[in-house]
C-alpha cells in the first residue's frame, strides 16, 4: 500500500513538472484556433488611469477591466511592452481569475517593444545593425512571461509600428525585427517556447508592403515568410487629414441630408481600411506566401482639438466612432479576421500635455467609467450590471441623451473645401 501511495505521489509530481516545462503544449485554445474566430473578439488594451505610466494599474483594477471586457465578449487582448509592470500584472490577474473561475477565458498577444539605438533623442540611429540595448531585455522578458503563463500568452508581437518610416523617434529597419522573430522561432524549435505560440510583428499596412515601393526590401520579404501571421494596422481616421481623398462630401452627394452624408463618409472610411488590408494581402501573395493576415490595430477617436477635429477634417465624435466600430466588427467577423480594435479604455498618459488630444480618446469607455455611444446598446442590455471601474458603475456618455450627442456631430467638409485647404 505504501509503495502504491509513493508511486502515485511520484507520478503526480512528474506530471506537474512536465506540465510546467517550457515547450510543452499549454492548455486551452491555440493562436491558430483563436485568431479569426468571431467567438474570440480581440481588443487593444492598456489599463493606465493616470497621466503617467509611472502609476501602474493594480491587480484589482486589472481584474475589474477583465470582467468588463469579458462581459463585452472580448477574449483576446493585445499589450505593447513588458518593461513596465502592467503586462506581468495583467497576466497574473488573468491567472488568478482563471483559478477562481475555470470557465473564464482571456488570452493575450504580448507585445515586446523595439527601438533603434538612441531612440527618443534628437539623434536616433537607424543604421541597420544599430538598435537599442533594451531590445534584448524586452525580448528576454517576453519569453520569460510566456514560459510562466503559456496557457494565457498565445502570441508574441515583436515591435509596434517600429518599421513605418514616420516613426521617426524609434524606427528600425525590417532586418532588426526579422532577427528577433527568427530568434523566437528558434526558441520554439528548441522547445523553450510552445510550438503552438505564434510570432508576428504589429505594424502599419505600408510597413508590410501595402504602401510604396520604398518598403519593398528583401528583409521585409524574409520577415513576411518568418512570421506565423501578419498583424497590420489601418487608420482611416488619421487619413481624413493626411490622405483625405475618400473623406469629404463629393459633389454628387451634396444634395443628401447631413446624416446621409455622414453615413456615406463612414462607409468610405470602412472601404478605405479594407483596401489597405487587401494591399497587404496582395503584396504577401506576390511573394508566393499564403498565411493569415489580421488587423493588429484600427480605431477612431471621439475627441480631438487637432487636424481631425471641428476645425479640420470634422471627423471626430462619438457617433462617427461608433459607426466605424460597428462597420469594422461586422466586416472582420464576416471575413474571419481578428481585429484588435484600438482601444478598450481611454488613457490620458498618451498626450498628457494636451488633454483634448485624440491619442487620449480612442477608448470605447472613458475615464469616468462611461460607455461611449458604440456601447450604449450593451448598457441597455444589462451586460455591465454589477460591474464597476474604480468603484463607478458603467453608465452612458451624455447621460444616454442621443439628441445631445448629435449636437456635437459635424458633417465632413465638401471635396471643394478640402481642395481649397490643400
Amino acid at each position: 500500500m505504501k509503495r502504491t501511495i509513493l508511486f502515485l505521489f511520484s507520478f503526480l509530481a512528474a506530471m506537474l513538472i512536465i506540465s510546467c516545462t517550457p515547450g510543452q503544449q499549454p492548455a486551452g485554445k491555440t493562436a491558430a484556433e483563436i485568431l479569426g474566430s468571431p467567438d474570440y473578439q480581440a481588443i487593444s488594451y492598456g489599463g493606465y488611469r493616470e497621466i503617467t505610466r509611472d502609476i501602474q494599474p493594480t491587480i484589482p483594477q486589472l481584474k475589474e477591466d477583465m470582467k468588463i471586457l469579458s462581459a463585452m465578449g472580448i477574449k483576446l487582448l493585445r499589450t505593447y511592452n513588458v518593461h513596465h509592470d502592467e503586462a506581468a500584472n495583467l497576466l497574473e490577474a488573468i491567472s488568478q481569475m482563471r483559478d477562481e473561475d475555470p470557465e473564464f477565458e482571456m488570452y493575450v498577444m504580448l507585445g515586446a517593444w523595439i527601438d533603434c539605438k538612441n531612440a527618443w533623442t534628437d539623434l536616433p540611429d537607424r543604421i541597420r545593425d544599430e538598435e537599442s540595448e533594451r531590445n534584448a531585455v524586452e525580448i528576454a522578458r517576453a519569453v520569460e512571461l510566456t514560459q510562466q503563463y503559456p496557457d494565457i500568452v498565445k502570441i508574441i508581437a515583436v515591435g509596434n509600428e517600429a518599421m513605418v518610416h514616420w516613426a521617426w523617434d524609434y524606427y528600425v529597419e525590417p532586418g532588426i525585427i526579422l532577427n528577433w522573430v527568427n530568434h523566437l522561432q528558434d526558441l520554439k524549435k528548441e522547445g523553450e517556447l510552445p510550438k503552438t505560440l505564434w510570432i508576428t510583428s504589429s505594424d502599419n499596412f505600408a510597413s508590410w508592403g501595402g504602401g510604396g515601393s520604398e518598403y519593398h526590401k528583401e528583409d521585409l520579404n524574409e520577415l513576411i515568410k518568418a512570421v506565423d501571421y501578419i498583424s497590420m494596422h489601418t487608420y482611416p481616421m488619421h487619413d481624413t487629414h493626411y490622405n483625405p481623398e475618400f473623406w469629404g462630401v463629393p459633389e454628387d452627394e451634396e444634395h443628401l441630408s447631413d446624416l446621409e452624408k455622414i453615413h456615406s463618409a463612414m462607409f468610405r472610411a470602412r472601404d478605405y481600411a479594407i483596401s489597405e488590408y487587401e494591399s497587404v494581402v496582395d503584396y504577401m501573395q506576390s511573394l508566393g506566401v499564403d498565411k493569415p493576415v489580421h488587423i493588429g490595430e484600427t480605431g477612431w477617436a471621439t475627441i480631438s482639438n487637432e487636424y481631425y477635429g471641428d476645425e479640420g477634417a470634422r471627423a471626430i465624435d462619438e457617433y462617427k466612432a461608433a459607426l466605424y466600430y460597428w462597420h469594422m466588427r461586422e466586416w472582420t467577423n464576416s471575413e474571419s479576421i481578428s481585429c484588435f480594435y484600438f482601444e478598450a479604455f481611454d488613457e490620458q498618459w498618451k498626450d498628457a500635455a494636451n488633454p483634448l488630444g485624440s491619442e487620449n480618446h480612442f477608448g470605447l469607455i472613458n475615464l469616468q467609467s462611461q460607455a461611449k455611444y458604440a456601447l450604449w446598446d450593451l448598457v441597455d442590455d444589462g451586460i455591465f450590471d454589477g460591474l464597476t471601474r474604480d468603484g463607478k458603475p458603467i453608465t452612458k456618455t451624455y447621460n444616454g441623451d442621443k439628441e445631445a450627442l448629435m449636437r456635437d456631430v459635424k458633417v465632413p467638409p465638401t471635396d471643394r473645401e478640402i481642395k481649397a485647404r490643400n
